[in-house]
């Protein structure tokens, strides 16, 4: 008889060199929950979670827009040498951008994090979809750098992956309270 060997299972790109911490119910909205991809570099790439709405139900994305208010759009966001001029500077609950989606629904997405904008996917202006079906690696909203003193407490308020996967647990196996 011959003799299986199995090979130990290879981590993903996204697990192998980030780190995920998650920010659950953003801005008392519940689960809109996003997720922070951070880079032993400090550099933190800012996704939708898994459990976010936008990825449940088959919703359909109509739109998304990067123009915040009539003076800021994160699209205008030029950086440009090794000090990152000209980047915008984000606090936590900064808006990215705003996404619609066919039912009519919007959801803000915010950066989670202090730091300066890199640089925001406009791939996903042109093909929303990436959003949905790989929202770890293509489908980013945006890449920030958090200022190298604050790079390790930006992790403060954040969750880890197994403290987020539990949170996720309780939400579907506790009933919602009616008032």
């Amino acid at each position: 008889m011959a003799e299986e060997h199995q090979t130990p299972e290879v981590p993903c790109l996204i697990d192998r060199y980030f780190t995920r911490w998650y920010k659950t119910d953003v801005k008392g909205r519940l689960c809109e929950d996003h997720c922070i991809l951070q880079h032993s570099n400090r550099i933190c790439v800012i996704t939708l979670a898994k459990s976010h709405p936008l990825l449940q139900n088959g919703r359909t994305i109509k739109n998304i827009n990067y123009q915040i208010s009539a003076n800021c759009s994160r699209l205008q966001n030029k950086v440009s040498g090794k000090s990152k001029r000209g980047a915008q500077f984000l606090t936590e609950l900064a808006p990215l951008c705003r996404i619609s989606c066919s039912d009519g629904e919007e959801y803000t997405i915010y950066s989670c994090i202090r730091g300066r904008l890199l640089e925001v996917n406009e791939n996903i202006l042109h093909n929303p979809a990436l959003l949905q079906e790989k929202p770890s690696t293509e489908g980013y909203i945006a890449v920030l750098l958090p200022k190298f003193e604050e790079s390790k407490s930006i992790t403060q308020g954040l969750l880890s992956q197994a403290e987020y996967e539990e949170i996720v647990l309780n939400r579907c196996t506790t009933p919602f309270e009616t008032f």
